[in-house]
């Protein structure tokens, strides 16, 4: 059973032509998955530093002396 009209892969691929969708797109995926991980890292990072800064504002003697007496 074939799906692209080839019956035997005994010949020159170079005739055959695209094997598979999107082929040449491959660097623009790269490059986009690239920034995409990128992004997502800095995006983490910002947000961890929000949380951390949050609870150091939180932070007090009182509730540091409760939470050290809770455990």
């Amino acid at each position: 059973m074939s799906t692209n009209g080839i019956t035997s892969w005994a010949v020159d691929l170079k005739d055959v032509g695209a094997i598979y969708p999107f082929q040449g797109s491959e660097t623009v995926l790269v490059i986009l998955g690239l920034a995409f991980w990128i992004g997502w890292h800095i995006w983490q990072i910002r947000h961890e530093n929000a949380e951390l800064e949050h609870e150091k504002n939180r932070a007090t003697a009182e509730r540091a002396k409760k939470a050290i007496d809770r455990y």
